[in-house]
């Protein structure tokens, strides 16, 4: 029997079997254990984030071109992410509806490492409709109205996101893209005027770039993703346009254990910017609540709104980011 000591007794093979036996460990776990990405996902800040959508809705009505709250949106837009290092550019583009005269209009991207050549898209439109069409009592519906969900949860969002995506490991591009005249609809009723002016020119003027070398590989679209209690289902025309997308985004939402993401088809297709963006040659998909009670109407408040399902969103969102190639 030896005396007890307090010293262990390694092996032969000691000190350098050891970290052999490490290191093996280690592999298996990277291989068996799914990387999340959660060390980057901590930081989105959602109280942040509501503080964002409420100052966008001060401003009051975005409506598309140069109106005066379109203005003051873009001002304040334009500075915060130049302050965190975004490369801001414009793409300006001159559209009008029957009757009515030519509107000029402004889709904002903001591009994140831009020296790479395979880059992916987080966009969302940025304006608001000019009447609450959804208002039971017509003559409401030409008073003005903020849309924090419809409009303004995807902008907050990615105002709240700019200050996590530098510091992300990510091997391709990542652009912002704010599409204008999204809701630039006067007369619902009639069906005479065009939706999607803004996305639809950004994806023509994307096909016309011959000469360019760079390259969109895929693109998610949010749409009212800050509604209390929001549930996001797969999206009809995502999915038969961008199928191997939502599959992809899904998945890590399972992983991750996100609920919102609902594993369920929507009973609906929804015709979004994401439509243009699949026409024109970008896989695109739409992560969009249907249930939101206050589309459209006066009553689309930030008080309305909540964090919950923008945290979930940006989880997945920053895993995702960090597995494109």
């Amino acid at each position: 029997m030896n005396p007890p000591t307090d010293k262990p007794r390694w092996p032969l093979w000691g000190w350098a079997g050891l970290a052999s036996v490490l290191v093996a460990a280690a592999v298996l776990i990277m291989i068996f254990q799914p990387w999340t990405g959660a060390a980057d996902v901590k930081g989105f800040d959602g109280e942040r984030a509501m503080k964002y959508l409420d100052e966008v809705c001060k401003i009051g009505p975005r409506i598309a071109g140069n109106t005066d709250g379109m203005v003051k949106q873009r001002k304040l837009m334009d500075k915060h992410f130049t302050a965190l290092g975004g490369k801001v550019a414009y793409q300006k583009f001159m559209s009008k509806q029957a009757g009515k005269k030519s509107v000029e209009m402004q889709n904002m991207v903001v591009s994140w490492l831009p020296e790479k050549l395979n880059r992916v898209i987080l966009c969302s439109h940025y304006d608001t409709r000019p009447v609450a069409d959804q208002e039971p009592n017509p003559r409401k519906w030409t008073e003005p109205f903020v849309s924090a969900n419809d409009g303004g949860s995807g902008v907050a969002f990615l105002i709240e996101m700019a200050h996590h995506v530098k510091g992300m490991k990510l091997n391709v591009g990542v652009d912002f893209v704010f599409f204008d005249g999204e809701e630039f609809i006067h007369d619902p009723e009639e069906g005479l005027e065009n939706y999607f002016l803004g996305s639809t020119f950004f994806t023509k003027a994307y096909g016309r770039e011959r000469d360019r070398k760079y390259k969109y590989t895929k693109a998610i679209l949010l749409d009212m993703i800050a509604g209390k209690g929001a549930v996001f289902p797969r999206e009809q025309n995502s999915n038969f346009h961008a199928g191997k997308l939502v599959k992809e985004v899904w998945a890590i939402a399972a992983e991750l254990k996100c609920g919102v993401f609902d594993k369920g088809v929507s009973k609906v297709a929804v015709s979004d910017d994401h439509v243009p963006m699949n026409e024109g040659g970008i896989p695109t998909i739409d992560i969009i609540d249907f249930e939101y009670p206050h589309w459209h109407r006066l009553s689309d408040v930030p008080g309305n709104c909540d964090a919950k399902p923008m945290i979930q969103v940006a989880k997945v969102l920053s895993v995702w980011m960090q597995r494109q190639e």
